[in-house]
């Protein structure tokens, strides 16, 4: 179940959605953020992310899990988001168990 949905819709269309879970204190983790491939690279995703961050400014912590794909990396650092493994100055560990899929 999630914490904050946001849908964006235009023409009666749902064209993108953003799901967070969070304790509103110390963690905030964004699930997905989608948006129909004919709508990507319009700033639709950034709205909806900064809203997010936005409901949630109170909270230390803001995390995503995502696929390793460049456009992903290239959305999520222009935002102000850091990758774990080129951390330098803190070190931080992230932990995943994901049922079905061998992470070996």
């Amino acid at each position: 179940m999630s914490t904050y949905v946001l849908v964006a819709i235009q023409g009666g269309k749902v064209i993108g959605v953003s799901r967070s879970i969070s304790d509103c204190v110390s963690i905030h983790y964004l699930q997905d953020i989608l948006i129909h491939p004919d709508y990507q690279k319009k700033g639709i995703g950034k709205k909806l992310l900064q809203k997010a961050l936005n409901y949630f400014d109170k909270v230390r912590t803001h995390m995503i899990l995502t696929d390793n794909e460049e456009r992903q990396k290239i959305f999520y650092e222009s935002l102000g988001y850091k990758n774990l493994k080129d951390l330098t100055k803190i070190e931080l560990n992230a932990y995943v168990k994901m049922i079905g899929i061998d992470l070996s």
